[in-house]
């Protein structure tokens, strides 16, 4: 018997064979399509008769009848749930806020008529208005030698209370005095020089004359110019200098010849100095031009002529040298020999780095 075949003249293979089921079984022979191509009388072929694995769909179906399934049609699992005992208080993971208060102390209270009243304190030390400052001590966010204050009216001594605002200590003192100097280059950081040449303390003349005794913090050689910070509290600036409490500075340096990019992995390992080994906490190549270039560099020692002499140990002499940053403190834009007075938020970070 001829096979039909389709529109395109291919024999439709399809036709005559058995249609599946729903149920996986094969159904009967359609008329004239029983007997077997063997001729075994319509004897089904090896296996034919057994019934076929379900497919996907129907595995599906079934486990949708029987319960929930997954995307292989197999029944979902439960997932194990952690067991919550009861009255056992759940663990925070969260990390401990930078100051804590677990004894619940209150700072001490002064008699009426002495010291002044904290919000008053906090107005004349520019954080905000009384106002506002009554808002922050609502809000939980001043501390008073390092207890929180929960209530207002406190009257504290602003020559020795410790005041802090969000972690970040206020100063309070009337005549503390903190300011940023751009150092010009050929100038001596000292206050006085015995051969009259041109120091630091020529800019601050009229401060000095005034009453004020200012400390520098740290010291830049004749040659190098750039950011001095003078205050006239000593415990800040000497801790500022002390490498114990590494606060980093950071200089530009213009240097003979043109830097290999490696050069910083070498300053970041460590070079051997006569004074012993000395090394920057980070270096950048800023520019190249001819036979010149432009670096940054990062430290926080604080030994004589230390970056000219890492440098000119590396094989680059100095040409110019000028320091832009110490701690938070940026040099600004104002020109050689001027003065600034530093920001409530800078002199706060000064604090902070140095665990005042």
């Amino acid at each position: 018997m001829n096979r039909s075949a389709r529109r395109d003249g291919t024999p439709d293979r399809g036709r005559g064979k058995p249609a599946r089921s729903t149920t996986g079984k094969k159904d009967a022979p359609r008329s004239g399509t029983g007997a077997s191509r063997s001729g075994t009388g319509g004897a089904p072929r090896t296996g034919a008769g057994a019934p076929k694995k379900p497919h996907r769909g129907q595995a599906a179906a079934a486990g949708a009848a029987a319960g929930a399934t997954n995307k292989r049609g197999k029944p979902k699992q439960s997932k194990p749930q952690r067991q919550q005992v009861q009255g056992t208080p759940k663990i925070s993971n969260a990390k401990p806020a930078r100051h804590q208060y677990t004894d619940g102390a209150a700072p001490k209270q002064l008699a009426a008529g002495e010291g002044v009243r904290l919000q008053k304190v906090l107005a004349q030390a520019g954080v905000a208005s009384r106002r506002a400052a009554e808002d922050l001590i609502d809000q939980g966010r001043v501390e008073v030698d390092g207890h929180i204050v929960v209530e207002q009216g406190l009257r504290v001594d602003p020559e020795n209370a410790v005041v802090r605002v969000d972690g970040v200590r206020v100063v309070v003192k009337k005549d503390l005095v903190h300011i940023a100097l751009n150092k010009p280059r050929g100038w001596q950081s000292t206050m006085s020089d015995d051969l009259g040449r041109p120091c630091i303390g020529d800019i601050v003349s009229e401060r000095v004359s005034a009453g004020q005794r200012l400390f520098h913090v740290g010291r830049l050689d004749a040659d190098t110019e750039g950011l001095i910070l003078l205050t006239n509290d000593g415990d800040l600036a000497h801790r500022l200098m002390h490498p114990s409490f590494e606060v980093p500075k950071t200089y530009l340096a213009t240097v003979n010849g043109v830097v290999d990019r490696s050069l910083g992995k070498k300053l970041k390992a460590g070079i051997e100095l006569e004074d012993g080994p000395a090394k920057v906490d980070a270096f950048t190549l800023l520019d190249v031009n001819g036979k010149q270039s432009l670096v940054k560099l990062v430290l926080h020692e604080g030994r004589k002529h230390i970056v000219r002499r890492l440098l000119d140990a590396a094989g680059h002499p100095v040409v110019r040298l000028v320091r832009t940053d110490i701690g938070a403190v940026a040099l600004g834009d104002g020109r050689p020999g001027t003065l600034r007075v530093l920001g409530r938020g800078e002199v706060g970070s000064l604090y902070q780095a140095v665990g005042l």
